[in-house]
């Protein structure tokens, strides 16, 4: 595993894994998963590194080496891990055709997450219109 802002935007594949930092101690079992699947692991850590930072390296990496394909996973219910979900709107608003991929862990398994999903995560307002409903 590599560390995302220490590495070059060139030392990368045509397809990666970013990580939070914390996910190989806090969810082994899931990390172990991540690492079958072959692509470089790239971790960063959200609580220490704002995520404008992160939006920039990635998309240094994504034109130095035309990534094709970023998979984001975190360790669920973290609220720092949370922002690597929303680094792909941030890159597809820029016109990137980069393919992305998006689960968080949980109880050693990984758990897709949808890109509707991510983005009511950021909409706390419809979130609670949703929860509302459901309550009646």
């Amino acid at each position: 595993m590599k560390d995302l802002l220490k590495s070059n935007i060139y030392d990368c594949d045509e397809k990666i894994i970013i990580v939070g930092s914390c996910l190989s101690s806090v969810q082994p079992l899931a990390f172990q998963s991540l690492q079958a699947v072959g692509y470089p692991i790239f971790d960063v850590c959200l609580e220490q590194t704002h995520i404008n930072m992160v939006i920039t390296k990635v998309l240094g990496m994504i034109r130095a080496k035309k990534i094709s394909e970023i998979i984001f996973v975190s360790v669920d219910k973290s609220p720092h891990c949370t922002q690597l979900h929303y680094i792909q709107d941030e890159i597809v608003k820029l016109g990137f055709k980069t393919k992305f991929s998006n689960f968080v862990a949980v109880e050693g398994k990984l758990v897709k997450i949808s890109p509707e999903a991510i983005s009511l995560s950021k909409n706390l307002a419809k979130l609670q219109n949703i929860q509302e409903k459901n309550e009646n």
